[in-house]
């Protein structure tokens, strides 16, 4: 099967680079530590994965990019979120309204429930289109056409005064894409893009965003749990933990030798096509700990099977492990590929 990925060695512009962020949520818990001290980047035309277990902070720091955190109970503690090296933490509420669904889109998880249902597609369509292309309704309701042709939607002229109900799943996927295009954008967060789709229309959504990225050459950062998704798409890839990256590099490169704990557990916990039939999946013991109440070392020594003495009280920090490939780790790295 070809691949879609852009070559790595391919050097681009950092389209988006996040730096040290920090979101909280304060509760009657406590104050739940999302998104802790997460790095990572984006450059143009390429495609980078976000992937962790359900809680560790995936979505939440994508919100915070766009500065869509609800406040209270949430917070963007610090941190800095550089487009094009303009920090969109410290801009004003109305630079951030200019740069939403303009330069950067969102494809959020539930297609279902974004879309609003008592608005015709093209009416939500036109919408951003009107805002900041500066088209008239009438362009605007003939550019939302081309949009919906654009992504495959058959009779677009005519779908386009229907409401969201009236499509299929896999339809309104299309639609949240074709919203999220409209504007062409230099970047596009895809949170979950798949989410209660069958494995063929995930396929056929999933193809669909890697060719218009080629087409339009826009950088696309992906927010999953499906490390079959990003074995397949995705040039780059940053495993979370906790509400930080402990290990980013390469797809190739992690997947056929990963150098953190953590993703070795993710890694093994999917059945592979080339593995013994009757072998058992292995499960990462334990749960991921309390948001409330992260250790003072790394937050994964609780479950991890390397665990040492200094992992209980020192957060360790990313050290190069391979080309443009960086881990989290105090455990000794031959010890670990043996």
């Amino acid at each position: 099967m070809p691949s879609n990925k852009v070559p790595s060695e391919d050097r681009r512009e950092t389209v988006l680079e996040v730096k040290d962020l920090r979101t909280s949520f304060r509760t009657s818990t406590g104050i739940i530590k999302a998104v802790n001290g997460l790095s990572y980047d984006v450059k143009t035309s390429e495609c980078v994965g976000i992937v962790g277990e359900s809680g560790c902070g995936k979505s939440a720091g994508a919100m915070s990019i766009l500065r869509l955190i609800p406040h209270p109970p949430g917070l963007i503690e610090g941190g800095e979120v550089l487009f094009f090296g303009e920090d969109l933490l410290k801009v004003t509420e109305k630079r951030m309204r200019n740069i939403r669904g303009n330069r950067i889109a969102m494809i959020f998880q539930d297609a279902t429930t974004s879309l609003n249902p008592v608005l015709t597609v093209g009416l939500q369509l036109s919408e951003s289109l009107e805002a900041h292309q500066g088209f008239s309704r009438s362009e605007a309701q003939q550019e939302s056409a081309r949009l919906l042709g654009l992504v495959g939607i058959p009779d677009a002229s005519k779908r386009i005064e229907d409401y969201p109900h009236q499509f299929s799943g896999g339809m309104q996927q299309r639609i949240m894409i074709a919203m999220a295009l409209a504007c062409t954008p230099d970047l596009i967060i895809a949170d979950e893009p798949t989410t209660a789709l069958d494995v063929t229309v995930q396929a056929q959504v999933l193809e669909l965003l890697q060719e218009l990225r080629a087409e339009l050459n826009m950088a696309v950062l992906i927010i999953t749990h499906n490390l079959g998704v990003v074995a397949r798409y995705v040039d780059r890839v940053n495993v979370m933990y906790a509400g930080s990256v402990v290990e980013t590099g390469p797809t190739d490169q992690i997947y056929a030798s990963p150098k953190h704990p953590y993703t070795i557990g993710l890694l093994a916990s999917v059945p592979r096509l080339d593995g013994p039939t009757r072998e058992n999946l292995r499960a990462i013991d334990g749960l991921p700990p309390d948001l409330a109440q992260l250790p003072e070392g790394c937050a994964f020594a609780a479950r991890c099977a390397y665990a040492m003495e200094r992992c209980s009280s020192e957060k360790p920090t990313m050290e190069k492990v391979g080309p443009e490939h960086f881990r989290a780790c105090f455990y000794d790295l031959e010890k670990l590929s043996r």
